[in-house]
């Protein structure tokens, strides 16, 4: 059976625009919302993952952000971080009232930026989320700043705060965004050239497959992901809050997501052996079997009797 065979394409109001969405029907009241990092859209992001939680019973809400893939919005290929939470509060919002689901049986799994989103929204979030399982998440912008540019070449460094404030003035005046890539090698002029930025590719799509996956974003993100700090709100996470850390991750370091669950009051790791995509590579069962393991146990009794 195709992932196809088992999900439906749906929408949800997020802002003034809407957001693309694959819908995967439960049968245990649980519902667990997926999204990616950067520009990493819904499939690449979630695929390898909704059809294991699927198959253990979990609803499964997997989709793009604004400005990205099949979602709405312009200009395309633009992070905005508070617009980004805010779509994380709209689907939840959105599978909270779907049939099938319990509505204290929502959890959210977020890897990379996604995954430093739903740190902040859990916190924020007024409802009964079931859990979070935060998947090598970008928990603190700053931390990760000087690995960053020790990665890159200083001619690099410089194109890249050109072209981010060109952007970014730009964008003042309704102009095109100015793209550049998500990933590349030392030297380039990318989003990010950390030792595993390229591993990328052959963890999310090694066979080519997501063709619509555009890997560009606006160079306006320079700028602005050292200040972003989600993984401070972790305290207020009243929830049971799973971190998977790779203990070898180049990109968002394990550091700041080890104190991210440390300071929250149900914060637990799963530490793999690995790199920024482990979850994705080498360490995929273990990912998925301890992940589905936390899902399942802190699913509430109601849902469970419900089935």
């Amino acid at each position: 059976m195709s992932l196809d065979d088992l999900r439906e394409k749906v929408r949800f109001t997020s802002g003034d625009t809407t957001c693309a969405a694959w819908y995967y029907p439960g049968t245990n009241g649980g519902c667990v919302i997926m999204a990616g990092g950067t520009a990493v859209t819904k499939e690449p992001a979630s695929d390898r993952f909704a059809l294991p939680f699927n198959t253990a019973g979990f609803g499964v809400l997997a989709f793009d952000h604004r400005h990205f893939g099949e979602s709405g919005g312009t200009p395309r290929q633009v992070v905005r971080f508070a617009e980004q939470r805010a779509d994380w509060q709209a689907a939840i919002s959105f599978a909270r009232g779907l049939p099938d689901v319990d509505p204290e049986g929502v959890s959210l799994w977020g890897f990379s930026l996604g995954g430093g989103h739903i740190l902040q929204v859990a916190a924020e979030d007024p409802g009964r989320l079931a859990a979070v399982i935060a998947q090598s998440p970008l928990a603190d912008g700053r931390a990760l700043a000087p690995n960053a540019l020790r990665a890159m070449t200083p001619v690099a460094v410089l194109r890249l705060m050109t072209l981010a404030v060109v952007d970014s003035v730009g964008s003042l005046f309704g102009r095109r965004p100015v793209l550049i890539r998500t990933a590349g090698a030392r030297g380039d002029v990318a989003s990010l050239t950390t030792e595993d930025a390229l591993d990328g590719d052959r963890a999310l799509d090694p066979d080519r497959h997501y063709e619509g996956w555009k890997q560009t974003v606006a160079a306006r993100i320079a700028l602005q992901m050292g200040g972003y700090r989600p993984g401070r709100h972790a305290s207020r996470i009243r929830c049971p809050l799973l971190v998977v850390v790779a203990d070898q991750d180049r990109s968002t370091l394990p550091g700041p997501a080890l104190r991210a669950a440390a300071a929250a009051p149900g914060g637990e790791v799963l530490h793999l052996s690995g790199r920024h995509y482990a979850a994705f590579q080498e360490s995929h069962e273990e990912a998925v079997e301890r992940e589905v393991a936390f899902l399942r146990k802190h699913l509430p009794s109601r849902s469970r009797t419900s089935c």
